[in-house]
């Protein structure tokens, strides 16, 4: 998966800063983490949302500006991630299971995990946001739509479709790429 079809310039500076850990750190927890927000989006989840819904409340959030909340200068208000989380996963034990498994496969701290989860949810919707548009809530449901229903072609899940290279590809080619 490459990073840089999900996440605006700076972010993993900006994980690195806010959670104390090496670049190649926020990487890995980056790339464990980022196929469960993606099945989030995917509707893979025990409370699946609709594209419209979470592209109303990405919008509702701050639309592109949740990657200002994260790379500005002031404190990162986690709260906005925990939101969409909750409607991502339905709940915080999926959080943590999510957490827990990427670090399975990491080696890192499940709490550092569980620190960064809501961090990058802000991070990947503010980016689809901006590259839809500016956030706009039409051009974000298309986005959304599209990943769904470019996942759900690939035959697999998000993760399946992950650790086969298949979601960058997917992304970059419904993003129009870098």
């Amino acid at each position: 998966m490459n990073l840089a079809d999900l996440l605006p310039e700076g972010s993993l500076d900006a994980l690195t800063q806010q959670l104390g850990i090496s670049r190649e750190d926020a990487e890995r927890g980056a790339q464990a983490l980022l196929p469960s927000l993606i099945g989030g989006i995917n509707g893979k989840t025990a409370a699946p949302v609709e594209p419209a819904g979470l592209a109303a409340q990405v919008q509702a959030l701050g639309g592109s500006e949740l990657i200002d909340n994260v790379v500005g200068s002031n404190p990162t208000d986690t709260g906005l991630g925990n939101q969409l989380l909750a409607s991502l996963f339905g709940s915080k034990d999926v959080s943590r299971e999510v957490a827990g498994q990427a670090s399975q496969a990491t080696g890192l701290d499940p709490a550092i995990l569980k620190k960064m989860l809501p961090i990058l949810a802000m991070l990947v919707a503010g980016h689809l946001a901006k590259r839809s548009g500016g956030g706009q809530q039409g051009g974000l449901e298309s986005i959304l739509g599209s990943i769904a229903g470019a996942l759900a072609g690939s035959g697999g899940s998000a993760g399946s479709a992950a650790s086969a290279g298949g979601l960058g590809g997917i992304l970059g080619s419904i993003l129009g790429g870098r």
